[in-house]
């Protein structure tokens, strides 16, 4: 059961919304080559680092199935995912002893005894299971996101091949190669259908009968692959981590011919003097989002229906209403930078920007690449992107595919609602939903509290108990800071009745906190602990490098931002005043809040502690000002200036999510300037061999982040950065063009959505603006600033209205 699903857009509505203008260039919205990612590179499917040929390999997806196209002349291969192919099964990590420990762990904290405090919650806080097996957790009950195989289409020309060209068409969602052999030009599009729930591969050639090719789909492990009349299934059962079954899987593949012959052999398709064919790729497992049953049934049957309707539609209309679905949402957003054209191959765009630091296409087609992403892995009835979005090649994903709720998962729907894109945030909207059940019995069990909890791993299968040391896995804050997602998807859609329907899930997360915080004993503050800042070590007055500790800041910012938004959210609502909210509004009144240290930087911990790793790539204690906005420039400058100092302590380096929160953090500071520098350093060519970690970050040929290695949360953190250079609205006014670069003289962009329901359009010349307009999807007034001025906007549902004379 999905529970928002009310205030999706219709196929008409979201067509309307796509009228902008889409500007029309030198293979405008494309990412392109003139070279084939090569499949006769055999993957390690155990190993972490991806190889460098599936890192060439172009991207589709619907949400529910993903393929890597690779392109190959000879030998295409299209490697395969299903959204919830996962290994694994429920866990039972909750530990009914931790809860009578938590005073003793706490006193120790207060009295500065970190070695010992240390001790006693690794010996009693973490998981009683094996958790994610130290992110290895394709074999254990945690389990691991897996690739769904490879389809396979073995050419048996082995003739040179001339005018060789491959793109990925971000506006129309479609993979296309194309090239001349034997005096034939084959062109093959690749595409993901949300509607028919199908990944289409089509084939052609320029003279009839000349297409012959046989057709395989295999995988490392547990499958079979037989032949089904004249399609081919596979099928197979996944490790529940306990040495029994797990989920089911099928997957299958129909042709659909004009002209020539198609016959099953040894378990392959053989085609032969065919001049166009339709592969049709279908695939579903047996899992259901359904805590605690998540098992499916029906699931098989369910697929047929899927198979036979696809099948059945002309190639003509399948590609049609995908187009159309596809399109509809991406051209909702046109960005781009004056005089640019995009007019060299990808990778050799990506060369050059290394060098000048400001090939000016780059930017506007990494942001579109960014959104279309977003798309293709996170649709409405789906799973939310997890650490790869949709695409993996291993058996042994990295860290398991999961979703980390100590930064990545929240990052990847960073610019959901101001790219356009509101439908994309509706999966995780339902994970957390279904996550609220486990949740509620992680905090009853292992700390005795009503209300759900939530840390930093979590899985399809409702994990929410700790990880496996304390020192990253007792993170307490990931289900306020998931929770933030609730709130800002009201905050840009207006959606009262969906807010209606969270509101349970806010007051749940709010109650948890209720009974986790206690007063610290000097201060009287509330704080919350024993808890670490994600990731982060800190050099202890006892002498020890320690983790845990009472009020670290990230857990006072988002438990604080949770409280504030259960509030806003209840007064909306027009709940009345109960016992609850009184509670909820002291708890807020009486956290600890954010403090400067000796040295002018925001604290990262209660007292000003020294880091182990003053470089440390997690910015966690700046969330109140970037993605929260409790701290902001014009709200609280002395504050927002000690965030600037933590950034400049921390430096320009980092991973690749580390570069996309420097970048939006740097645009709130609304350095425009600093942030493209960092947005060029992540914009750097980078190979599969790259395994740098904390100093790592970069650009993969086919423009997928690597961290490395491959995760997608970066290319979902950095579009969000740009948004924020272009757009910002955290605070009660539309500022326009805040931070923008000095390089980006002249551009435009439409469609950029700010909170209140607004979509913005607007142009610049030599870096001033020129022309802006405000669309009201809900008809309620906004402030506008630009420069120094802010101006009242009065606006009515629909309208649009020009403001940049109103500047002048």
């Amino acid at each position: 059961m999905y529970l928002f699903k009310r205030w999706l857009c219709a196929p008409l509505v979201c067509l309307l919304l796509a009228t902008a203008a889409y500007a029309q260039n030198n293979k405008a919205g494309r990412i392109w080559y003139t070279t084939p990612a090569n499949a006769a590179v055999k993957d390690n499917p155990d190993g972490w680092v991806s190889d460098p040929e599936w890192l060439k390999a172009l991207p589709v997806g619907n949400g529910h199935i993903g393929a890597m196209v690779f392109g190959d002349v000879q030998r295409e291969r299209i490697q395969l995912n299903e959204m919830t192919l996962w290994s694994g099964s429920m866990d039972e990590g909750d530990n009914p002893e931790a809860s009578k420990y938590l005073p003793q762990i706490r006193e120790l904290l207060f009295q500065g005894k970190y070695r010992e405090a240390t001790e006693l919650t690794n010996k009693t806080q973490i998981t009683k299971g094996k958790g994610s097996g130290h992110g290895n957790g394709a074999n254990v009950p945690f389990g691991c996101f897996q690739t769904l195989g490879d389809l396979w289409l073995d050419f048996p020309s082995r003739q040179p091949y001339t005018n060789y060209y491959r793109e990925l068409d971000l506006m129309n969602g479609i993979a296309l190669s194309r090239f001349t052999q034997d005096g034939v030009t084959f062109t093959r599009e690749v595409f993901a259908s949300h509607p028919a729930k199908a990944l289409v591969v089509r084939l052609t050639a320029s003279k009839p009968g000349a297409i012959h090719f046989d057709v395989s789909i295999d995988r490392p492990e547990r499958y079979t692959t037989t032949a089904k009349g004249n399609a081919l299934l596979m099928e197979g059962v996944m490790n529940d981590g306990r040495g029994g079954e797990g989920m089911r899987y099928k997957t299958y593949v129909s042709p659909v011919l004009t002209g020539g012959t198609v016959k099953a052999a040894d378990g392959r398709l053989q085609i032969r003097n065919a001049t166009a064919v339709t592969l049709v790729v279908t695939a579903k497992t047996s899992y259901r989002q359904h805590y605690p049953d998540f098992h499916n049934p029906g699931f098989a049957t369910e697929l047929e229906a899927i198979t036979r309707a696809a099948v059945a539609t002309p190639y003509a209309k399948l590609k049609q209403a995908h187009t159309a679905d596809f399109s509809g949402m991406m051209k909702r957003v046109d960005f781009q930078l004056d005089g640019s054209t995009n007019d060299i191959p990808t990778d050799q765009l990506l060369k050059k920007n290394f060098d000048t630091k400001n090939e000016q296409v780059l930017y506007p087609l990494y942001f579109q690449f960014g959104r279309y992403l977003l798309l293709s892995s996170s649709r409405a009835g789906g799973l939310p992107a997890n650490l790869q979005g949709i695409w993996a090649n291993k058996i042994q994903t990295p860290w398991n595919g999961d979703y980390h709720t100590d930064i990545n998962v929240q990052m990847n729907y960073w610019p959901a609602e101001v790219a356009n894109l509101s439908e994309s945030h509706v999966p995780l909207m339902d994970l957390i939903a279904m996550l609220s059940g486990p949740g509620k019995k992680t905090g009853k069990i292992q700390y005795g509290i009503d209300g759900w909890a939530l840390h930093p791993i979590t899985n399809i299968w409702g994990y929410t108990s700790p990880g496996e040391s304390a020192s990253w896995g007792m993170h307490i804050g990931g289900g306020a800071w998931i929770m933030q997602h609730v709130w800002e998807h009201y905050a840009f859609t207006r959606d009262r009745a969906f807010l209606a329907k969270a509101y349970p899930l806010l007051k749940d997360a709010s109650s948890f906190y209720l009974g986790w915080l206690v007063k610290h004993p000097k201060t009287g503050k509330l704080v919350s602990g024993p808890s670490p800042s994600p990731e982060n070590t800190f050099k202890a007055p006892d002498g020890s490098n320690a983790q845990i500790s009472m009020g670290p800041a990230h857990d006072q910012q988002v438990i604080y931002d949770l409280f504030d938004h259960t509030l806003q959210s209840a007064k909306i609502l027009g709940m009345p005043d109960d016992e609850f909210l009184a509670k909820v509004a002291d708890a807020k009144a009486n956290l600890a809040r954010p403090q400067i240290g000796p040295d002018g930087r925001l604290m990262e911990w209660a007292e000003a502690f020294a880091e182990v790793e003053p470089l440390h790539r997690h910015l966690s204690h700046l969330f109140a000002f970037y993605p929260g906005n409790e701290i902001t420039l014009h709200k609280t400058p002395e504050l927002a200036q000690a965030v600037r100092k933590s950034l400049e302590a921390r430096g320009d380096a980092g991973v690749g999510w580390t570069y996309a929160w420097k970048i939006a953090l740097w645009a709130r500071l609304q350095d425009g300037d600093r942030a493209l520098s960092i947005l060029n350093n992540q914009l750097r060519p980078t190979s599969a061999t790259d395994t740098r970690y904390n100093d790592g970050g970069g650009t993969y040929h086919n423009l997928f982040d690597a961290c490395p290695p491959f995760q997608i949360d970066g290319n979902f953190g950095v579009i969000a950065g740009i948004a924020e250079m272009l757009i910002q609205s955290h605070e009660d006014f539309i500022e326009l063009l805040p931070a923008l670069p000095s390089a980006w003289k002249d551009g435009h962009v439409k469609g950029l959505v700010a909170r209140g329901n607004f979509v913005v359009e607007m142009q610049w010349k030599d870096g001033k603006l020129a022309k802006a307009a405000i669309l009201s999807r809900s008809g309620t007034p906004c402030k506008v600033k630009y420069g120094n001025k802010i101006v009242d906007v009065s606006v009515k549902r629909g309208q649009q209205v020009q403001v940049a004379q109103l500047f002048q």
